[in-house]
C-alpha cells in the first residue's frame, strides 16, 4: 500500500510505495534530483532533510552514513533519498534550498548575473555563490577540474579496483 509524502517548499504530495526509496517518489514528481551514482547511496545528490517522520523511515546503513558525513550542508535530519525507505505515515520531505551545478556551462550561462539561489558544488553540497552575490568567471576557474559525472567517477573506481 502507498504512503503520502509531503515535499516542502514546494508543498507537493508523493505517494509512495511501502518499502519503496524516497527517491522514486521525488523522481515520479518530476523533480530535478540527480541521482549521479545511480541510488547506490554513493554521491549524496539525492541529498534531503526530513522535516517529520524520521522514524517512518527504514534505519540509516553504513554506506548512506559514510556518504552523509562528506557532504558540508549535512545536519542530524538529513537523508539520502535513494536509501531512505518510506515504511510509515507522517513523512515530511524538506528538499535542499539551491540550485546544483551539473556542468561548467550552466555556470558560464549565469556568469554576470545575481545569483537568486546559491549555487551548490555537486560533488560536495558546499555554497559555491550566495544568494545575491555576482556570479564570475572566477567561479568557473574555482571548478575547472571538476569532473561533474559523479556516476562515471564512480564507476571507473570500481574497474579500477577490479583491476588492482
Amino acid at each position: 500500500m502507498a504512503k503520502r509524502v509531503r515535499i516542502e517548499p514546494i508543498a507537493q504530495i508523493a505517494d509512495i510505495a511501502t518499502n519503496g526509496a524516497l527517491l522514486s517518489g521525488l523522481m515520479g514528481e518530476e523533480l530535478s534530483i540527480l541521482k549521479e551514482c545511480g541510488g547506490r547511496g554513493m554521491c549524496a545528490t539525492c541529498h534531503v532533510y526530513i522535516q517529520d517522520g524520521m522514524s517512518s523511515l527504514s534505519p540509516m546503513g553504513k554506506r548512506e552514513k559514510r556518504t552523509l558525513e562528506v557532504i558540508t550542508t549535512c545536519k542530524p535530519n538529513s537523508r539520502l533519498a535513494c536509501q531512505a525507505k518510506v515504511m510509515g505515515e507522517g513523512i515530511v520531505v524538506e528538499l535542499p534550498v539551491g540550485m546544483y551545478v551539473q556542468s561548467i556551462q550552466d555556470i558560464e550561462a549565469l556568469i554576470g548575473r545575481r545569483c537568486e539561489k546559491p549555487l551548490l558544488s555537486p560533488i560536495t553540497g558546499q555554497t559555491l555563490v550566495e544568494v545575491g552575490q555576482l556570479i564570475t568567471r572566477s567561479v568557473v576557474r574555482q571548478l575547472e577540474n571538476t569532473n561533474f559525472s559523479v556516476g562515471e567517477q564512480l564507476a571507473n573506481t570500481k574497474k579500477a579496483d577490479v583491476f588492482e
